[in-house]
């Protein structure tokens, strides 16, 4: 099972970006869809019975798509690394993914790949389309983050708190920017690639000026095992208090995270709806997620 699974927050076109998707990438499928109970609606402001969420695999690679209204929209900030193992599949993507979207580099020739570009679709969502050439790909999709504004530089800081806080995590490559490649500082992140939890990450540095920043449009869900686990992410990610609702969190470098129980699913899906909508209710009043106070609520309604 994924342990960390991209969030992707839409306003309210959830289901047309999942079949869109699911569409144009190979090894994809759709999972269960949850829907607005009587709670999350009251809090939400969503209709009580329209779609909550949406999981979804795309290239065997799990996604989570949240119907939140347009409270939050997607930025570069972080995009989707899609590794191809011939230029004919960089192409079909490219044209797929940008018909009503924003270039943001030009289908091209560059250093790093004879064959990439990088658009944002007409959702919103950034992807950089790359012939892997030679490379071997081990994960189609890659989530790459881009750490710019007031946070440009600390991509090494952050890959080294990730990759200290999850089990099974290294750092694979690292490239610097040499002297003279201004606005970026000598040795600042120019591409990084390392793994979380055996899943592939990429970040990078960018000085440029840029007009966006991290965003909760995409956030990192982590699935724990236990309330121990719970508070170990919590504890070490956690920097803005005025951020934390229902498991959401925001780290020092603005990077929204959300940290559940596997279970909490499972309680959420009730066939019951009484135990699924007091499992919902304590949920939307907790911070911090506290599997024993959730499953008091689903046990005894």
């Amino acid at each position: 099972m994924q342990k960390i699974i991209p969030n992707l927050w839409f306003d309210n076109n959830t289901e047309e970006a999942v079949a869109f998707y699911t569409s144009i990438f190979e090894n994809s499928r759709v999972g269960s869809t949850a829907h607005y109970d009587a709670e999350s609606a009251k809090v939400s402001g969503q209709p009580e019975g329209s779609v909550l969420t949406i999981e979804f695999w795309l290239e065997g690679y799990q996604f989570l798509a949240l119907n939140g209204g347009p409270a939050f929209h997607f930025t570069p900030a972080i995009s989707f690394l899609v590794s191809c193992e011939n230029k004919e599949k960089v192409d079909r993507l490219w044209q797929q993914l940008s018909q009503g979207g924003q270039v943001l580099m030009e289908l091209g020739s560059y250093p790093f790949s004879e064959h990439y570009g990088w658009v944002q679709d007409k959702f919103g969502v950034s992807w950089q389309i790359m012939f892997a050439g030679d490379m071997e790909i081990k994960q189609t999709i890659t989530p790459t983050l881009m750490y710019v504004g007031d946070m440009a530089g600390k991509a090494e800081e952050a890959i080294a708190l990730y990759t200290g806080l999850f089990d099974n995590s290294r750092i694979d490559n690292v490239m610097r920017y040499e002297a003279g490649e201004e606005p970026d500082k000598e040795g600042t992140i120019k591409h990084a690639s390392f793994q979380l939890a055996g899943e592939q990450f990429a970040a990078m540095d960018s000085a440029q000026d840029h007009k966006f920043s991290f965003t909760e449009a995409i956030s990192l869900m982590v699935y724990c095992d236990d309330q121990a686990e719970i508070d170990k992410y919590w504890n070490a990610l956690s920097a803005v208090p005025e951020a934390e609702q229902c498991g959401w969190l925001k780290d020092k470098f603005g990077v929204s995270w959300q940290i559940t129980p596997k279970v909490l699913d499972e309680w959420l899906a009730d066939s019951n709806p009484a135990k699924a909508q007091a499992t919902m209710k304590v949920m939307l009043s907790q911070h911090k997620l506290d599997i024993a106070e959730l499953q008091r609520a689903h046990d005894e309604a």
